[in-house]
């Protein structure tokens, strides 16, 4: 039996094309569309996520850092939601994150080992929040970050131990705080350090400042905003340029020990103070243990000898 014509004939290349029921030219933008919807593997529920790692969960009224964070998330949005605290191991899963977002979110609250696991971190944006303090090693882990915002919080003192030492950070923002100065060695752990953003802040001129006026010496700073670094004098109404002082203005002020001193101070008196008492103690054995001879020695001495014959002495005892 014959075959119909059409069939027998090899349609154009055309033909085929229009007749597809799934377009070539859709196959690539429509798999890229379905690898990031929301609930898959790689990708939280209530974020969407695009290739690349990068999981978008902003503005969605989060209470909490989403579960469901793998190693594949590069980067990850979380800015603009209600996240009021950060508990231990918050990033847990997400070990090669290089950029994080936790701008106004309320944040109180940021547990000393909540950023554990993130080595790898990059950029951390903590700007626009309610923080107050920070526990000593918050950052510690993040030792390979590059840029850190504290902007627009309440901070009114930052301790060195908080930052910890950071080699690689090169960007720190610290304006719109509350803070009249920055804590001894607080710079000094920092020494990629060469953008630092301070402005909106109480400084208070004293020798607090001593530190923070010796680094901005070091890294002159644009005269707009070098201008915008001003201190309050004590008990006066007038503002001065924090680049205006020099290091002789400071000359009134006492040199605070180094942390190696200090750890040395902090050692050699506890040690000093018993060597002291056990010598002590060992003076006072042996001082009493002479007495105790001498005295012996100065008994026998005045033992009265026995009486001569024929004395009273000796009449009287007979």
């Amino acid at each position: 039996m014959r075959s119909p014509s059409f069939l027998s004939r090899r349609p154009p290349p055309m033909l085929l094309l229009l007749l597809s029921p799934w377009p070539v030219w859709a196959q690539p933008s429509t798999a890229a569309a379905t690898s990031g919807t929301p609930g898959t593997p790689d990708c939280p529920e209530a974020c969407a996520c695009a290739p690349g790692g990068l999981v978008n969960c902003s503005g969605r009224a989060l209470p909490a850092v989403p579960e469901g964070l793998s190693r594949c998330v590069r980067a990850l949005l979380l800015d603009h939601n209600r996240l009021r605290a950060l508990p231990p191991g918050a990033f847990v899963g997400a070990g090669t994150l290089l950029r994080l977002d936790l701008r106004e979110n309320g944040l109180r609250w940021v547990h000393a080992r909540a950023f554990w696991s993130l080595g790898s971190l990059q950029q951390l944006d903590l700007s626009d929040n309610q923080l107050e303090a920070l526990a000593p090693g918050t950052f510690s882990p993040l030792r390979a970050l590059r840029s850190l915002s504290l902007a627009g919080n309440r901070l009114a003192r930052l301790e060195p131990a908080a930052l910890g030492a950071l080699p690689l950070l090169h960007a720190l923002s610290l304006q719109d705080n509350e803070l009249s100065a920055l804590a001894p060695g607080l710079l000094a752990g920092l020494p990629s350090l060469h953008a630092l953003h301070l402005r909106g802040n109480p400084w208070t001129c004293g020798c607090a400042l001593r530190p923070l006026c010796s680094w901005l010496r070091r890294h002159p700073r644009p005269a707009p905003e070098a201008e915008t670094l001003l201190c309050v004098l004590p008990g006066r109404q007038t503002l001065s340029p924090l680049t205006a002082f020099p290091d002789a203005a400071f000359s009134h002020c006492s040199q605070p020990l180094a942390p190696r001193d200090l750890a040395v101070v902090c050692v050699l008196g506890p040690v000093s103070f018993l060597a002291s008492l056990a010598a002590c103690l060992a003076l006072g054995s042996l001082l009493t243990a002479c007495r105790a001879r001498r005295c012996t020695a100065l008994s026998r001495l005045r033992r009265p000898r026995d009486p001569c014959p024929g004395s009273p002495a000796a009449s009287a005892q007979a």
